[in-house]
């Protein structure tokens, strides 16, 4: 049990996440399915139970039915008892978007009655978007050990990438004597995780003092960089972003990758197995006598007759005879029919692709999306939830097809490189 058990933690889970396109179209970003059976937010919940904390508030606001679900009363992740929980923090906002939460300090001040009602020694800010390991007892103490205001979370990463992080200078001693937010010419690769911990104390000063501080990389952590004792933890292990559809492809690919370091089964992740879909009343999966299954994660209730090369299947997924998959994810209850063939693509939960038809086609990975240039630009393809392909459609690279876009909305018999089939909102 740890000593800090006491500590409190706030999981910011609120975020749109849009650059992971159709797969946030109705879901919040940590309820994206993730390595078969889990959802992004079950690593960082179960960092939480592996480090002994025990009570968990979860910031939610875009579109959080199905994360709240998910989560329920937090017996996954042994978070229920007499002195232990988790509550789900619902949206604190009105009736138009300028409501919603303007920054990661401005939604935690919004629920200053939780921090109240909750008083703790230090209080621990992580995100619900991230797929990593850590130890939260080590970074408490060595919180306690330079007995700092603020210790963030930090990590080497290429300069190539520091324009997506706050970014670190430190000195001998690690403490942070300069601060970059997304610099587009850094003069560190030291960049932050958005993992924190605050003394209780001083965080709640920092929230009170001034209610134009929205953001702690942006606002909190400058101040207090300038004024206080701001130190960095380094941490030395697997750790992903999974925020554009690029890094969750890779990181799921990382899964099936035994020199990535990341292993869910070794950290002793956990998920809710008895929520909509999972494995827990899954039958076994089943292989035809032709199968061929190479380097690939099959999770539970699959039935598996035809080809499947390099991906990650979540349950129940069916590849029918003379099918294909090949680098792609598929989601829960994904139907891949005869001489199919799905190649480099992520295809959310409940897609049919119709007999002879292929998703991926051809050599055009450099024909980025026409719609979302920034989101799909290396061949990747993405079809939404629930959607239908028809028989003998041959669909491109970097290609969108909408949720639930059925045979009807198809024009002719292929889809060119960087093309989309969207929908008009309701």
């Amino acid at each position: 049990m740890s000593r800090f058990k006491d500590a409190l933690v706030l999981l910011l889970a609120g975020g749109v996440g849009s650059r992971l396109n159709i797969l946030v179209k109705r879901r919040a970003k940590p309820a994206v399915p993730f390595a078969g059976i889990y959802r992004i937010i079950d690593f960082s919940l179960s960092n939480v139970m592996n480090s002994g904390l025990s009570k968990v508030g979860v910031l939610t606001q875009y579109k959080p039915l199905s994360l709240m679900s998910h989560i329920g009363n937090g017996e996954a992740w042994d978070l229920t008892g007499r002195s232990r929980g988790v509550k789900i923090l619902p949206p604190r906002t009105g009736e138009t978007e300028s409501d919603w939460y303007k920054g990661t300090a401005d939604a935690v001040r919004r629920n200053l009655d939780f921090l109240t009602d909750n008083p703790a020694r230090e209080v621990i800010i992580l995100s619900g978007d991230h797929i990593y390991q850590m130890d939260f007892d080590a970074m408490l103490e060595y919180h306690r050990s330079k007995k700092a205001d603020v210790t963030v979370g930090m990590m080497v990463v290429p300069k190539s990438q520091i324009h997506q992080f706050g970014a670190g200078i430190i000195d001998n001693r690690n403490r942070i004597i300069g601060w970059e937010e997304k610099p587009k010419e850094p003069k560190t690769n030291l960049a932050s995780m958005g993992i924190y911990v605050f003394d209780y104390q001083y965080l709640m000063a920092c929230l009170m003092r001034d209610k134009n501080d929205l953001d702690f990389g942006m606002h909190i952590l400058p101040n207090g960089i300038a004024n206080d004792n701001v130190f960095a933890y380094p941490f030395y292990g697997y750790w992903r972003d999974v925020g554009t559809i690029q890094a969750y492809w890779e990181a799921n690919m990382d899964v099936i990758s035994p020199e990535s370091g990341i292993s869910p089964q070794k950290w002793q992740i956990r998920t809710n197995v008895e929520a909509e879909g999972r494995p827990a009343d899954r039958a076994p999966t089943r292989f035809g006598t032709q199968t061929m299954v190479k380097g690939s994660l099959i999770s539970a209730g699959s039935d598996i007759r035809g080809t499947v090369i390099n991906s990650v299947l979540s349950p129940g997924v069916v590849v029918e005879e003379g099918a294909t998959v090949r680098d792609s994810i598929l989601l829960t209850d994904c139907v891949v029919k005869k001489d199919s063939v799905v190649d480099l693509s992520i295809l959310d939960k409940r897609v049919t692709v119709g007999t002879g038809s292929t998703i991926g086609a051809g050599d055009g990975h450099d024909t980025v999306n026409i719609v979302a240039p920034s989101h799909l630009y290396s061949g990747i393809t993405l079809i939404g939830k629930g959607a239908r392909i028809p028989e003998g459609v041959s669909i491109g690279r970097n290609c969108v097809v909408d949720t639930k876009v059925d045979e009807g909305q198809f024009q002719g018999s292929s889809l060119a490189d960087g093309e989309s089939i969207l929908l008009a909102e309701k």
